[in-house]
C-alpha cells in the first residue's frame, strides 16, 4: 500500500521538458579536444604536416611559418590570376565554399553595372578606367556607385591590391618618456609615421580627383575620404576634410571619429594640445549624437599613450566613462593602460597590473581590436620588469581561460614564454624551473641564448651543475653550439669545482664536443678562435676525467695561440699525470712552463721531484730544462768576469 501511494505521488508530478538547445557546429570537436592535453614534446601543430621541417629554434620557427603562409599566398595568387585552370569539379559532394571564387568579370562593355561588378571584385585600375570612360561618354554615375568607388580607392590607397598588402599595417606605439621634451618627441614620431612601409596618400590621386568632380557629395563621401587619408598618412588633409564636412552641415559616423582620434598625435605636438583636440572630437560626437563604441575609447587610449604624463593622468577617467556607458574593455584597452603606466617609466608599484589581471582572468575574450594581440606579451614584460612571479602565474591563468590563448600567434607565443622562463630562472626554485623547462621547451617556445644563460645561472645558484650535459644537448639542437658567450659559460661552470667521477666524465664529453666546434668540421665553416680561458677550462675538464693525452694536446695550443695557462690549469694537469702515471707528459708541461717564462715553473719542477717516481732518464730530462732565470744569471756572471 505504501509503495502504491509513493508511485501515485511520483506520477502526479509534472514533467518539464528542457528547452531545445542549439549546439555550435564545432561542439563535438570541442568536446573531444577538451579530453586531450597538450603534448609537451610536440612542436606547434602547423609544423606537424612535414616532420622534415620541424623547427630547431625560434628563427627556424619564424622562417617555416612565414614560408607556409607565403605558399598559401602563392596558391591564392595562381587561383586568382589563372581561374581558367580550375574550372573542373572533382569533389563529391561538391562544396562551393571550398572551390575557387570566380574573379573574372561577367559584364562586358562600359556601363554602371560593369563598374559596380569591378568594384565588387576589387579591381582598382579597371574600376577607375570604366568610371573615366563613363564621364567622357557623358553618362552620369549614381552617388551610391561613386561612393563605392571611393571606398575602394581609399581602402587600397589608390594602389592595386596584393595578397601581402591587404591588411592594414600597425603603427608603432613608442611612448615618449615622462620628462622628454614635448617639442622633440612628436617630430620623431611624425617622421617614423611618414616612413611606414605601407602605401602613402599621393597628392591629387584618383580618390581626390573623383571627389572633386562629384556633382553631389553626401556624408558618406566625406567620411570615406577622411578614413582613407588617416589610414594612408595624410593626417592634415583628413582634418581639413573634416572641417569641410562640418561646413557642409554633414555629420560624421563613428568610424570617422575613431580615425580622427587616432590621427591626433600627428596633428598636434604638445601633449596637452593633443588631449584637448581628442576631447573636441568627443564633444562633437556628443553634439552630433554619435554613440561611441569600444573602438572609439580604444582610439582615445591609443592617443593618450602618446601624451606622456597627461595620458597617465586621464586614462583611468576614460575607463570609468566606458563603464558608465556599459562598454566592456577589450584586451587592447588594458594593453594601452599598461603601456602608459609601465613603459618608459620607472614605476615599482604593481597595483594597476594587479587590478587589470583580476579583471582579465574572469573573462574569455574575443578579438575586437587589432591591438588585442599585444596584451599578453606586454603584461608579461611588465611582470618581468617588476620581477613579480605571482603576477606572471596569474597572467598564465588568464591566458588559459577560454580561448584567450588564441591571441598568441607563433612569434608572440615564443616571446611570451621566453620572458616567462627568464622570470622563472630569476625568482623560482630550481625544481620548478626545470619542470617548466621540460614542459615548455621545443613545444611552447624555443629557448633563446639569453634563456640558456639564465638557466645556467639558476643551476649554478642551486648547485645542480650535473644537469649541464642535458642542457648542452638542447643547445646543440637549438643551433647555438657556436655562440662564444654560451661556450665560455658552459666551460666556466663545468671546470670551476671538482665533482664525482661520473659527472666529470660527462663534463669531459661536453668539453670534447666544444673542442670539435672550435675546429673547422664542415664545408664553409670557419673555426672558432680559442680564448685563453676556454682553452684552460678544456684542459681542466680533460685532466679531471683522466684523459692525459687529450689534456696535453690542448696544453700545446697555449703556445700556438700565444696564451699563458694559469697556475690552476697546470696544477690540474700535473695531478692528472700523477694519477695516470704519465711522468713524460708532466715533464713536457714543465718544459712548456719554462719556455713561457712562468714563475711557477720552478714550483712545478719541485712537485715532480717530490711526487713522481722518475727514472734516471727522466731525471736527466728534468734537470736539463733551462730556466729563463738561470740563463739570465749565467749571463750576468760572465759579464762580471769580463770586467775583472
Amino acid at each position: 500500500m505504501t509503495i502504491l501511494i509513493l508511485f501515485l505521488t511520483v506520477t502526479q508530478e509534472e514533467i518539464v521538458l528542457p528547452r531545445r538547445k542549439t549546439w555550435d557546429k564545432l561542439a563535438v570537436l570541442q568536446t573531444l579536444a577538451s579530453t586531450v592535453n597538450r603534448d609537451p614534446t610536440a612542436a606547434h601543430y602547423m609544423f606537424q604536416d612535414d616532420p622534415f621541417l620541424m623547427p630547431r629554434n625560434a628563427a627556424n620557427s619564424r622562417l617555416y611559418s612565414l614560408s607556409k603562409e607565403s605558399g598559401r599566398n602563392a596558391a591564392k595568387y595562381i587561383i586568382k590570376n589563372f581561374p581558367q585552370y580550375f574550372d573542373k569539379t572533382f569533389a563529391e559532394p561538391n562544396i562551393p565554399y571550398l572551390m575557387p571564387e570566380s574573379l573574372t568579370p561577367q559584364t562586358e562593355g562600359v556601363s554602371e553595372e560593369a563598374l559596380r561588378e569591378r568594384i565588387h571584385l576589387r579591381m582598382v585600375k579597371e574600376s577607375v578606367d570604366i568610371f573615366d570612360q563613363l564621364l567622357q561618354a557623358g553618362t552620369p554615375v549614381s552617388l551610391e556607385t561613386t561612393n563605392s568607388l571611393l571606398d575602394l580607392l581609399c581602402f587600397y590607397g589608390d594602389v592595386k591590391p596584393t595578397p601581402e598588402k591587404e591588411e592594414e599595417e600597425k603603427d608603432s606605439l613608442e611612448e615618449p618618456g615622462e620628462n622628454a621634451s614635448e617639442q622633440k618627441a612628436p617630430k620623431r614620431q611624425l617622421q617614423r609615421g611618414s616612413q611606414s612601409s605601407g602605401p602613402r596618400w599621393r597628392e591629387n590621386n584618383h580618390a581626390e580627383r573623383i571627389f572633386k568632380i562629384m556633382p553631389e557629395r553626401n556624408a558618406h563621401s566625406y567620411c570615406t575620404m577622411i578614413c582613407g587619408m588617416v589610414k594612408h598618412g595624410a593626417y592634415s588633409k583628413a582634418y581639413d576634410m573634416y572641417i569641410d564636412l562640418l561646413n557642409e552641415r554633414h555629420k560624421a559616423d563613428v568610424h570617422t571619429f575613431n580615425a580622427l582620434i587616432r590621427a591626433v598625435p600627428y596633428l598636434k605636438e604638445k601633449f596637452v594640445e593633443r588631449w584637448e583636440l581628442a576631447k573636441d572630437f568627443l564633444t562633437h560626437m556628443a553634439q552630433q549624437k554619435v554613440q561611441p563604441t569600444l573602438l572609439t575609447f580604444n582610439s582615445v587610449l591609443k592617443t593618450l599613450r602618446r601624451c606622456g604624463g597627461v595620458g597617465r593622468s586621464m586614462c583611468l577617467s576614460v575607463l570609468k566613462e566606458m563603464e558608465a556607458l556599459d562598454i566592456e574593455p577589450s584586451l587592447a584597452s588594458y594593453d594601452h593602460l599598461l603601456s602608459m603606466y609601465y613603459k618608459g617609466v620607472d614605476v615599482q608599484s604593481s597595483d594597476i597590473i594587479s587590478e587589470v589581471l583580476n579583471e582579465v582572468e574572469k573573462r574569455s575574450f574575443t578579438a575586437q581590436d587589432p591591438d588585442d594581440a599585444s596584451f599578453f606579451p606586454t603584461a608579461m614584460q611588465v611582470c618581468c620588469d617588476l620581477k613579480d612571479i605571482k603576477l606572471a602565474y596569474q597572467l598564465n591563468k588568464a591566458l588559459e581561460k577560454g580561448d584567450n590563448w588564441k591571441f598568441l600567434d607563433v612569434d608572440r607565443l615564443n616571446g611570451y614564454w621566453s620572458k616567462f622562463f627568464s622570470l622563472l630562472c630569476m625568482m623560482e626554485q630550481i625544481e620548478v624551473v626545470l619542470k617548466w623547462y621540460k614542459e615548455m621547451s621545443f613545444s611552447l617556445f624555443y629557448p633563446s641564448p639569453k634563456n640558456i644563460l639564465g638557466l645556467l645561472q639558476a643551476l649554478d645558484a642551486a648547485n645542480q651543475l650535473e644537469v649541464i650535459p642535458s642542457v648542452w644537448e638542447d643547445v646543440k639542437q637549438l643551433g647555438f653550439s657556436r655562440r662564444q658567450d654560451l661556450l665560455e659559460e658552459f666551460l666556466s661552470l663545468m671546470s670551476r669545482d671538482q665533482h664525482p667521477n661520473e659527472i666529470q666524465l660527462a663534463f669531459a664529453k661536453c668539453a670534447e664536443e666544444i673542442k670539435a666546434v672550435h675546429e673547422a668540421a664542415g664545408l664553409g665553416q670557419v673555426p672558432l678562435e680559442w680564448t685563453g680561458n676556454a682553452l684552460g677550462h678544456v684542459v681542466v675538464l680533460f685532466s679531471r676525467a683522466g684523459r692525459t693525452q687529450d689534456a696535453w694536446n690542448m696544453m700545446e695550443r697555449f703556445q700556438q695561440i700565444s696564451r699563458i695557462p694559469t697556475d690552476k690549469v697546470m696544477d690540474e694537469f700535473l695531478n692528472c699525470a700523477k694519477q695516470t702515471n704519465s711522468p713524460d707528459e708532466a715533464i713536457k708541461m714543465v718544459k712548456l712552463a719554462a719556455s713561457l717564462g712562468l714563475p711557477s715553473s720552478q714550483r712545478l719542477k719541485s712537485r715532480m721531484e717530490e711526487e713522481f717516481e722518475l727514472s734516471e732518464t727522466q731525471k736527466k730530462a728534468l734537470q736539463s730544462i733551462k730556466w729563463d732565470g738561470d740563463s739570465s744569471n749565467s749571463d750576468s756572471d760572465s759579464s762580471d768576469s769580463d770586467r775583472e
